[in-house]
């Protein structure tokens, strides 16, 4: 049984976001299928799943089609009840339930002033009062989930849920503007932004190159926080030190160099995502431990 997602360009897409680590965090297996957002291609890529018109949507195995975050949310709780996608306890589940739809409906100002982008983080960036506002509602609502749930750090309900999944981008904005909020809200975007999920997810984004770049700012821009500069660069050839892809198991026909060694992937996109980050992927860093 394997569900098939339909998404934007990872580095803009917030809301593919959602869609992918809803399935991607509960460990549901799915298929990922990119459109066009960017490129032009998007009504059509989207017609076979009409009337479903935005990214991210959802095929269910039997084929029915789910449009909009928050439906595609509540149908995985209901057909799987136990991969823990909502609270257990039932105040903090509707306390969850209403983070995620005041979520999707509002926080106009700062999604329209700070659209989402995992490219770099912004220097010297200005937020209006409206954004101000909505930054002061977030942190209300994240004062009371935990209130509701008794945690101080982590989760908002102690164990991750997809309150955390529907705010992970608001972080990305936070973190990526440089964004005022309390040190204990700031250590909660920089977790969030650290999930190995969160970090392939950028990774895999960063394969992809702009020009121009979307929602490009007057402004300079610093290294993105999380993970660090890669020190890996994409080489014509081999020989490498392994002859099978970490991640498909397939023979290798593209490669990496990272400390001197040369690494081997079954494409280019595997090699591309890793060269992007190389702590991001558990299996290529296991190789790398068990070759040494």
């Amino acid at each position: 049984m394997t569900y098939d997602l339909f998404i934007g360009d990872r580095l803009f897409s917030s809301w593919s976001m959602r869609g992918w680590l809803m399935l991607e965090k509960s460990g549901l297996p799915h298929t990922t299928h990119m459109i066009g957002l960017y490129s032009g291609t998007m009504a059509r890529d989207m017609q076979p799943l009409a009337p479903a018109r935005l990214v991210p949507a959802l095929r269910l195995p039997d084929g029915t089609v789910v449009g909009e975050s928050l439906a595609m949310a509540e149908t995985l709780a209901e057909r799987h009840p136990d991969a823990g996608l909502w609270p257990q306890d039932a105040a903090a589940r509707a306390t969850a339930r209403w983070l995620c739809a005041e979520m999707v409906a509002g926080f106009h100002a700062l999604r329209s002033a700070c659209p989402m982008q995992l490219k770099h983080r912004w220097k010297a960036f200005e937020p209006t009062n409206e954004t101000r506002a909505d930054l002061t509602r977030i942190e209300t609502i994240w004062a009371h989930a935990r209130k509701t749930s008794g945690t101080t750090s982590g989760p908002l309900f102690g164990s991750y849920s997809l309150a955390d999944v529907f705010y992970t981008p608001v972080a990305a904005r936070i973190i990526g503007y440089g964004l005022p909020v309390s040190v204990q809200n700031h250590d909660y975007c920089m977790e969030l932004l650290s999930d190995p999920a969160v970090r392939q997810w950028r990774a895999m984004g960063l394969t992809v190159d702009y020009d121009p770049l979307p929602y490009d700012q007057p402004l300079d821009a610093e290294p993105w926080p999380i993970g660090g500069a890669s020190t890996a660069r994409a080489v014509e050839a081999g020989p490498s030190i392994n002859d099978l892809c970490p991640y498909s198991g397939k023979p290798v026909t593209a490669f990496l160099e990272l400390d001197g060694k040369r690494w081997g992937f079954c494409n280019t996109f595997c090699r591309d995502k890793t060269v992007a980050d190389p702590g991001a992927w558990p299996k290529f860093t296991q190789m790398i431990r068990q070759a040494v």
